[in-house]
């Protein structure tokens, strides 16, 4: 028998019918002449031959374009569906929040939702009552309690249904993107329960595109892709290789416009790799087919995201090819590979789109590993001086 709070998936196979065809007398003319050739309507495979194992307390990232099988695998994992081919166990009581409303019945109350869910997962009345002033807390639904949740916001539906999920103490939680209905500040209040609930020795498996958060609050990532298993192991490992992975479809050359970019590059001293805390210099040629005044806009960042910070210089110069040159006197990147973001922006315009326009490697260390549960707390490497004096 698994232990409390194990996740054991074996060669699992997930396939759906594929869409049905319009009933418009060409498709239907289309479809009999395949049929005729013995080209008959297949099946679309989600899930194809995956295998995963999550040990009781762990906490798995699952990251992976749309459509990759992500949420279907934690379907599986919740019963809600099964496979066509596999075996999967999931050993103690399972809180999931895989839609806005999954678990929520739109016709009961709030006060009633939280009852039946907590019965589901085989608590009692007492433990339900137990727990009951801190769901209603977190979810900041005190005034609307007792109102049927079909008159909820999706956004009061989704902090019930959170907070249901993660108070009830169940042995497995489940999460998927979910969490971007919510402000930022509920975001962070819903990352800082799930801290508390690895503490407690809860197992987690997280379903999101921001990946930051994923390696903020995972040890361990599982990419998928097409429903394959693309890479499982440590999370800065798996999402570096996925960031990788995402390039092609990031990097954006704007050719049209006032101001053109004509290539650019990051560097560390005597043309090598950039390192950690060593200077680096950023070059970027730019072509221009009038004078133009504006902002020359840079920013770094890991993958297709928003930059981890950002630099800005004014340039007034003519028509034609220009070189601009950033120098960094300490480079605060880690180990990895990174984004130069580049726009030129003037007075109530823009003349090169804010875009990714390279991708360059830093050589240097990683960043230390935090407290348990949090094996990232920041993005930079930045130098500093320590002096503790008694007072």
């Amino acid at each position: 028998m698994l232990p409390e709070g194990t996740i054991r998936a074996e060669h699992v196979w997930k396939r759906f019918r594929a869409d049905p065809l319009p009933l418009q007398l060409r498709a239907q003319l289309g479809q009999l002449k395949r049929f005729l050739r013995g080209q008959r309507r297949g099946w679309r495979w989600v899930l194809d031959d995956v295998g995963l194992s999550v040990e009781p307390g762990e906490a798995v990232g699952l990251v992976g374009i749309n459509g990759s099988g992500k949420s279907t695998l934690l379907k599986i994992l919740t019963r809600v569906m099964y496979p066509y081919a596999g075996r999967v166990e999931v050993a103690g009581r399972i809180g999931a929040l895989i839609e806005v409303r999954a678990g929520i019945h739109p016709e009961l109350s709030g006060r009633e939702n939280i009852h039946l869910y907590g019965t589901l997962l085989g608590l009692s009345r007492r433990q339900v009552a137990d727990r009951f002033d801190q769901i209603v807390d977190f979810a900041q639904i005190e005034t609307a309690i007792d109102r049927q949740v079909k008159f909820y916001s999706s956004g009061m539906q989704m902090r019930l249904g959170f907070a249901v999920a993660a108070f009830l103490e169940p042995a497995v939680l489940l999460v998927d993107e979910v969490l971007a209905v919510g402000d930022a500040t509920f975001q962070q209040r819903c990352i800082d329960r799930m801290r508390d609930v690895l503490n407690q020795g809860t197992t987690l498996v997280y379903v999101s595109h921001d990946l930051a958060t994923v390696e903020g609050v995972c040890q361990r990532a599982v990419w998928l892709h097409n429903g394959v298993l693309r890479g499982d192991g440590p999370v800065r490992e798996v999402l570096t290789s996925y960031r990788q992975a995402l390039e092609e479809v990031a990097e954006m050359s704007p050719t049209s416009g006032p101001v053109t970019l004509v290539k650019a590059g990051v560097e560390g001293e005597s043309g090598q790799l950039p390192r950690t805390q060593e200077p680096a210099s950023v070059s970027i040629v730019l072509q221009k087919n009038t004078p133009r005044s504006g902002r020359v806009c840079i920013g770094m960042s890991e993958g297709p995201a928003a930059p981890i910070f950002l630099l800005e210089h004014h340039m007034d110069v003519g028509a034609g090819e220009v070189e601009v040159r950033c120098d960094i006197d300490r480079l605060p990147l880690p180990r990895g590979r990174f984004f130069l973001w580049l726009g030129v922006f003037e007075r109530g315009g823009e003349l090169l789109r804010w875009h990714p326009a390279a991708h360059f490697d830093v050589m240097g260390p990683d960043l230390d590993a935090g407290p348990p549960g949090i094996i990232r707390l920041s993005p930079v490497h930045v130098a500093a001086t320590w002096r503790v004096d008694a007072l």
